[in-house]
């Protein structure tokens, strides 16, 4: 079996049997994960494991539905650990009753508890912020608030991604948590209302409609930024990410909002103890400098710096809301975003 086997889930694929050639049985020396983040950005961190330990991983991508097939294979699943980007989904998996405490004596020393469940069902390993993109050229002023979004000098201006995918969410639930669901829907109708268009596309398609002219603004993740900037084999991103500048939302403030990735040990691990080496190596001192220099999202464990080209974009002050408070508000924004119809656009 290759060293970093992978898979993209759909209803046509092949059954996991064939990717995890031990099934669900425990095998030496391996550790078996699915996960949601694009395998490019996950696979140097496997490499590394993989180096460090002799241990061999195998992964399968599942873009979505990740929790969703843990819990329908139950105790016959094959997974070790999942690996997810977003609190929303590794607080599901605990909901889920697909998880297990982890418990490490060096998990615990090097990532901080508030980036910890206190009963350990999942593991933060990264951040990275959901800033504003802002054209070079267009924009001349330096800070700014989420709150501002709002104000209609920015009328026909703002790009984003759909108001409903998991990074819009769990920023209109960290507004809910600072400014009341009252403001946190007067908001998100105020934003609607000052789209340049329909919400679509991702991150990098944000940047790209500001070095098109067609909006000014743009709700973006931070690690976007850096994965354009080094594209070699697509040079027009590196085009679209220099026409834009990085503005960090209240900054003077409560600070910005962050999300985070991280881990979970499946209930019915096989491979338990390889799988704790594993969360184990990806927050240590190596695992988060890897985070760091290749997946350019900021470490969690104290004392790791950010890439460079992270920190030339300025000081990260990140808004220090209890993950697990913005995990319980998600519902409530996905409600609002529903209900102010922000997926449909200006206009309506």
């Amino acid at each position: 079996m290759a060293r970093h086997s992978r898979i993209r889930f759909s209803a046509a694929a092949t059954a996991l049997l064939s990717v995890f050639a031990a099934g669900p049985a425990a095998s030496e020396g391996v550790v078996n994960i699915y996960s949601s983040r694009e395998p490019v950005l996950i696979e140097p961190l496997l490499k590394a494991f993989t180096e460090r330990t002799g241990i061999k991983t195998n992964l399968v991508y599942i873009k979505d539905g990740m929790i969703e097939r843990a819990a329908a294979e139950g105790s016959s699943s094959p997974v070790d650990v999942l690996l997810d980007v977003d609190i929303g989904r590794l607080s599901q998996a605990k909901g889920k009753g697909i998880s297990q405490p982890l418990i490490s004596s060096e998990v615990s020393a090097n990532v901080p508890a508030q980036y910890r469940d206190p009963e350990g069902h999942w593991i933060g390993l990264s951040q990275r912020a959901r800033v504003v993109y802002a054209s070079r050229e267009r924009v001349k002023q330096d800070t700014i608030t989420y709150e501002e979004l709002a104000d209609p000098k920015w009328k026909g201006k703002i790009c984003t991604r759909s108001g409903q995918h998991t990074y819009n969410i769990g920023l209109l639930a960290s507004i809910i948590a600072n400014d009341g669901e009252e403001k946190a829907e007067a908001w998100a109708k105020a934003v609607k209302s000052n789209l340049a268009a329909k919400p679509a596309g991702g991150d990098r398609d944000q940047a790209k409609a500001i070095f098109n002219g067609q909006c000014d603004l743009a709700l973006a993740n931070t690690y976007y930024m850096a994965a354009m900037l080094t594209n070699e084999k697509n040079p027009e991103q590196k085009q679209w990410a220099a026409a834009s500048k990085i503005v960090f939302p209240n900054a003077s403030g409560r600070g910005t909002h962050v999300n985070i990735s991280g881990a979970v040990l499946a209930k019915h691990a096989p491979n338990k103890a390889n799988a704790v080496k594993l969360v184990e190596f990806l927050a240590s001192d190596e695992g988060q400098r890897v985070y760091a220099e290749r997946v350019n999202e900021y470490p969690l464990k104290p004392g790791v710096p950010a890439s460079k080209m992270v920190a030339s974009w300025g000081t990260l002050k990140a808004d220090t809301l209890a993950f697990d408070k913005i995990a319980a508000l998600r519902k409530k924004a996905s409600e609002i975003m529903d209900k102010v119809g922000f997926d449909s656009g200006p206009g309506t």
